[in-house]
């Protein structure tokens, strides 16, 4: 299953890793320490400010979407659909 995380960027969900909010990033040292690390790996798909983080396998995507938004998406692609 994909993920719409911003723009016109799909994700496949089992590359996520995790979802953050940007504002526990900023204060988490090591948190700093990783985006420093993996610098070129960042995509900013916000026009403006960026409100989550997606840390996939490969990129670490920069998003203008809530996190609340993008977990919920994650979690409908997860759940079965039965038709009766």
């Amino acid at each position: 299953m994909y993920v719409h995380v911003g723009e016109d960027v799909l994700v496949q969900s089992n590359d996520i890793i995790a979802i953050l909010d940007k504002g526990s990033v900023h204060d988490s040292p090591i948190m700093l320490e990783f985006f420093q690390i993996r610098n070129h790996e960042i995509i900013n798909l916000s026009k403006g400010e960026y409100k989550s983080i997606i840390i996939t396998k490969h990129q670490v995507y920069l998003s203008p979407l809530a996190s609340n938004t993008l977990n919920k998406r994650t979690k409908y692609g997860s759940q079965q659909i039965s038709f009766k």
